[in-house]
C-alpha cells in the first residue's frame, strides 16, 4: 500500500538479455490480451525501432501521447508521465525501463517515471536488458569491453513483483540480426562489434537466466521462517564497504551490492577521515569521495564517515560493533611506493579482522571504456 492507502501498483519486468529477443513484443502481446479481457491498458512509451512484427501488435491499443522537450535547439519526445496520471488507466505499456531522459525532463530516469505510476496505484510493464543492471556494470564491462552508461539499481528491480526471461538462442537471435528484423544494414553491422559477437551473447544470456532466477528466489520464504518459535536465531550476513576517492570504489561498491542481494544481506559503506572533517583531502579528492558515497546511498547502502588515525584499527572497531561479517576493501594499482603502502593496509585489515572475512576486490579501472 502508498502512504495514502492506495494499492501500490504491481510492476511486471520482462528481462532479456540484447536487443531483438522479443521483449516488447511479448509485452504487447500481454497488452492485447488484456484489452480484449476488458482491462483498461494503454501504451505509456513504445519504441518501435522500425520492426514492422512490434509496430503491428501496438496498432489498436491506446497510446498516451508524448511530451516535447526542446535541448539545446532540437526537439525531443519523452513519456509524458503526467498525462498518464491524468489518464490513470488500470496497467501502462512503457518501454526501455533504464533510458535516461532527456535534460528538462521532471526526472532523471525512466524508472523513475514508473515509480511515479506504481505510487499512484497504475500496473506498470516495462522492458530491459540484464546488461542495465548496475551491480553488473563492470562485469559487463571486463566480459564484453563496452561500458553501459544507462543503468538501474539493483534495489529497482528487486521490487519488481514479476521478473519474466524473455528468451532467444543466440544462433537464432543472430540469424534475425541478418535478415534485418533487428536493425537496418548500417546499425546491424555496428552492433556486430559491440554486444552481437556470439561468445558474448552466450555469456549475457547466462547472466540474465541467473537473474531471473534469482529474482524467483528472493520471493520465496525462507525455509527456517516456517520453523518453530524456539528455533535458534537466523544468521544474518552484513558487508561492510571500505570506500576511497578513487574510482575504483564504485566497482567495489556495485561488487558489495550484488554479493549482499544474493546473501540477502545488509550493506554499509564506510570512510575512514584522520581529521574528520575530510580536511586531509583536496578538493578534488573531497568531491570523488561525495560521488562515491552518493552513488552508494543511490543503491541503498547506508553510508558512514569515520574519523581515526589508524584507519584499519576504526574499521576493524567499526565492523564489530555493527555485526558485520563480510569487509570489502580494494587494491589499488599504482605505483610501487603507493601498492605497498596499500597492501600493507589490508593486511592490517586481515590480521585485525581474523572473525570476520576479508574481500579484497581488484582494481581493473585502467582498462579503457569503448
Amino acid at each position: 500500500m502508498t502512504d495514502g492507502g492506495r494499492r501500490r501498483g504491481r510492476l511486471k519486468v520482462f528481462l532479456g538479455y540484447a536487443a531483438g529477443v522479443g521483449k516488447t513484443y511479448q509485452m504487447l502481446t500481454e497488452a492485447r490480451e488484456m484489452k480484449d479481457r476488458g482491462i483498461d491498458v494503454v501504451i505509456g512509451y513504445f519504441e518501435p525501432h522500425g520492426r514492422q512484427e512490434t509496430i503491428a501488435l501496438s496498432e489498436g491499443l491506446e497510446c498516451v501521447p508524448r511530451q516535447t522537450i526542446w535541448y539545446r535547439g532540437s526537439e525531443f519526445e519523452e513519456m509524458d508521465t503526467g498525462a498518464i496520471l491524468e489518464r490513470h488507466p488500470q496497467v501502462a505499456v512503457v518501454d526501455e525501463f533504464p533510458h535516461t531522459n532527456v535534460p528538462g525532463s521532471a526526472r532523471v530516469k525512466r524508472w523513475e517515471d514508473v515509480q511515479i505510476l506504481l505510487e499512484a496505484g497504475i500496473d506498470v510493464m516495462t522492458t530491459m536488458n540484464v546488461q542495465h543492471l548496475e551491480s553488473l556494470n563492470d562485469q559487463i564491462w571486463q566480459s564484453t569491453g563496452v561500458r553501459v552508461r544507462e543503468t538501474i539499481p539493483d534495489w529497482v528491480l528487486k521490487q519488481a513483483d514479476e521478473v519474466v526471461m524473455i528468451d532467444l538462442t543466440p544462433r537464432a537471435l543472430l540469424n534475425r540480426l541478418a535478415r534485418g528484423v533487428i536493425y537496418q544494414p548500417e546499425r546491424a553491422e555496428a552492433a556486430l562489434q559491440n554486444f552481437f559477437k556470439e561468445s558474448t551473447l552466450v555469456a549475457l544470456r547466462e547472466l540474465a537466466m541467473r537473474q531471473a532466477a534469482h529474482a524467483v528466489e528472493s520471493r520465496l520464504p525462507d525455509e527456517q521462517s516456517t520453523g518453530p518459535a524456539e528455533a535458534a536465531p537466523i544468521h544474518v550476513d552484513r558487508l561492510l564497504l571500505v570506500l576511497t576517492p578513487e574510482p575504483s570504489s564504485a566497482a567495489l561498491i556495485r561488487r558489495g551490492r550484488r554479493v549482499a542481494d544474493y546473501l540477502r544481506a545488509e550493506c554499509l559503506a564506510v570512510y575512514v577521515s584522520k581529521q574528520g572533517d575530510l580536511g586531509e583531502l583536496t578538493r578534488e579528492q573531497r568531491d570523488s569521495l561525495e560521488r562515491q558515497l552518493n552513488f552508494a546511498r543511490g543503491l541503498r547502502i547506508e553510508t558512514r564517515v569515520l574519523q581515526g588515525k589508524d584507519e584499519a584499527e576504526a574499521i576493524v572497531t567499526f565492523a564489530r560493533l555493527h555485526g558485520i561479517t563480510q569487509i570489502f576493501v580494494t587494491r589499488q594499482k599504482s605505483s610501487a611506493l603507493r601498492a605497498w603502502f596499500a597492501s600493507a593496509f589490508v593486511q592490517r585489515i586481515v590480521n585485525l579482522a581474523r572473525d570476520m572475512q576479508v574481500t579484497v576486490v581488484a582494481d581493473r579501472s585502467t582498462r579503457q571504456a569503448s
